[in-house]
């Protein structure tokens, strides 16, 4: 969880918004939702209908948990650039969705992932056709025997995809990975504050607020 400064024994107490269920976020604030915004500076935002800078934050805070720890290394691997992939790609979805989290809807998530890329004609679009291939033999495989089954190999050169050898380009699934996440922080800055994409990104953002409900100065 991280550090906690003078928080021992300290119990949030729930509170009501709108009908949804809130906690007390005075014992929070300072928790760090991402390098530069913490729980305060994201509801300041909120407040405040600050597109720009919500989908800013968006940006960092999936830059610094998925996208950096891989890309910026100077010792490369395939594996965990897929493994931190797949789970980008399933909590992006529940932003994208409003889910407040994704247990029961794993397989859905890369179903509709992968059939929204291709709709929007993006790179990751080429996996529509095989979402619960993938699903089973990489996403489960890698995160739940650290490998691929099946017979899917995970490469760091080549095509992105290649159904007749089974290979996937680790370093190209990422860029198609970053170019979703881009696209998405663009439509959020594109769409109005009461359609649909802020509203499930602010259902997201509750879930993970309570989430945080024991911490301070902490990092979510």
């Amino acid at each position: 969880m991280g550090h906690k400064k003078g928080m021992e024994g300290t119990k949030v107490q729930p509170m009501k918004r709108r009908g949804i269920k809130m906690y007390d976020t005075r014992s929070i604030e300072n928790v760090k939702l991402s390098n530069t915004v913490t729980i305060k500076k994201y509801l300041e935002l909120e407040a405040e209908k600050d597109k720009e800078s919500i989908a800013d934050f968006i940006k960092e805070r999936f830059a610094e948990r998925y996208i950096n720890p891989v890309k910026k290394r100077p010792h490369k691997s395939g594996f965990a650039t897929m493994a931190l992939s797949c789970l980008m790609i399933e909590v992006l979805e529940s932003f994208h969705r409003g889910w407040k989290n994704t247990k029961g809807k794993s397989k859905q998530a890369f179903r509709s992932f992968f059939e929204y890329a291709y709709e929007k004609e993006l790179k990751l679009g080429v996996f529509h056709k095989i979402a619960d291939n993938f699903y089973k033999n990489i996403r489960c495989g890698l995160l739940h025997q650290a490998e691929t089954i099946n017979g899917w190999r995970i490469l760091r050169k080549g095509k992105l995809l290649n159904e007749e050898s089974k290979t996937i380009n680790a370093n190209e699934f990422l860029k198609g990975v970053e170019e979703f996440l881009n696209f998405y922080c663009e439509e959020l800055k594109q769409s109005d504050w009461n359609d649909d994409i802020w509203k499930n990104l602010r259902k997201k953002m509750n879930a993970i607020i309570e989430n945080c409900k024991d911490g301070d100065e902490n990092e979510r």
